[in-house]
């Protein structure tokens, strides 16, 4: 048997297949199969800064006010009765995960600004939370807003809610920075001890039979590994924090590379909401041992950033190479219109490199 235990934020895993955040934990019982067939953790639903602050009576005037002079205004958030489970009963929720399950359960805490909010952070703590999640899905709209700026916000509220809690806390990203590895290094500065990459952002699409914008949720595919993929290889060994890859996990295929990648553990919500979580879950591990003992892998940390960026002798190189490959090995067919008439450069959905003409 091989030993496919793993640690994450300090905590010891028996696995690396961890559910990430999403309505799953709102059903013990479904978390409690998930355990049986090896589920390592989970990561609680998100608690979200608005509905802290904006609750009850308050959140309604501030939803219908100004509806007459701006109707769509309306459709941004859900009405009260929809508006998700509230604060209180998010935490009564995690305690009573907490003792119906061994695994970790890590609360998940999904703010923009430091504030007054992030003392929620604590209260997951006292209600037995392992660790905390925090989940910063921010999209900048003010020009006047930089990058710089946006980056210390981050750092900011990361400071904030470190100053909150004793337990482990992970920051999960989108993939939407210019410098990654820097932020990166401010964030476990400021107190991260994990980052999961990457938060999905959800696609608004247009009606337009209606003529309004309506919220659009697809779920991830396989491919969507790629880019967190990359991102880990690159920071693994170079940033002190523990890293789990998120978007794109339905496989033991995207988990092991995940591994080699330099993660600790997979994270997957999408593999989960559809068809039999449990007997997935199973299937998984049970294709992820396999493929060890065919290939001779003793454990999971022996595959731990084997194919990480810093294990080859010249990074900058090996970067170069690799751009290098992908433009030489791609050919269009024979039978493609645009074999003979291809000018200029041509975006190709890989590694976010250009394929030059031939």
């Amino acid at each position: 048997m091989v030993d496919m235990t793993t640690s994450y934020l300090g905590l010891p895993l028996r696995t690396p297949l961890v559910a990430s955040a999403s309505p799953i934990s709102q059903r013990v019982e479904k978390v409690k199969r998930l355990e049986e067939a090896g589920l390592a953790a989970i990561v609680m639903y998100s608690l979200f800064e608005e509905q802290i602050i904006h609750q009850s009576l308050e959140i309604d005037y501030l939803l219908s006010h100004g509806a007459d002079s701006f109707a769509e205004a309306l459709s941004y958030l859900p009405d009260t009765g929809r508006y998700s489970i509230g604060p209180e009963r998010y935490i009564e929720q995690l305690h009573k995960l907490k003792k119906s399950v061994d695994i970790p359960v890590i609360g998940s805490l999904n703010g923009v600004s430091p504030g007054g909010w992030v003392h929620y952070a604590q209260l997951m703590q006292e209600a037995g939370a392992d660790a905390v999640e925090l989940n910063i899905y921010y999209i900048p709209t003010d020009p006047a807003i930089t990058s710089a700026d946006l980056e210390q916000t981050y750092v900011d509220l990361v400071r904030a809610v470190r100053a909150e809690i004793t337990i482990p806390l992970a920051v999960k990203l989108s993939p939407q920075f210019t410098a990654l590895p820097n932020l990166a290094m401010r964030l476990a500065d400021a107190g991260a001890n994990g980052l999961v990459l990457f938060n999905r952002f959800y696609q608004a699409d247009f009606d337009l039979e209606n003529l309004n914008v309506v919220p659009s949720l697809t779920l991830s595919t396989p491919d969507e590994v790629r880019l967190p993929l990359r991102e880990v290889a690159i920071l693994y060994g170079r940033v002190p924090v523990d890293f789990a890859i998120t978007s794109g996990i339905h496989s033991a295929s995207e988990v092991l590379k995940a591994m080699m990648a330099g993660a600790r553990v997979a994270m997957m919500a999408s593999a989960l909401l559809v068809g039999n979580a449990t007997a997935h879950v199973r299937d998984m591990l049970h294709d992820l041992q396999t493929w060890m003992e065919e290939h001779e892998y003793d454990s999971i940390s022996m595959m731990q950033g084997s194919m990480s960026q810093k294990a080859v002798a010249e990074p900058a190189a090996f970067e170069r190479a690799n751009y290098m490959k992908v433009l030489g090995a791609y050919r269009f067919s024979s039978g493609s219109s645009a074999h003979a008439a291809l000018t200029g450069d041509m975006l190709y959905p890989f590694l976010g490199v250009g394929i030059e003409n031939d």
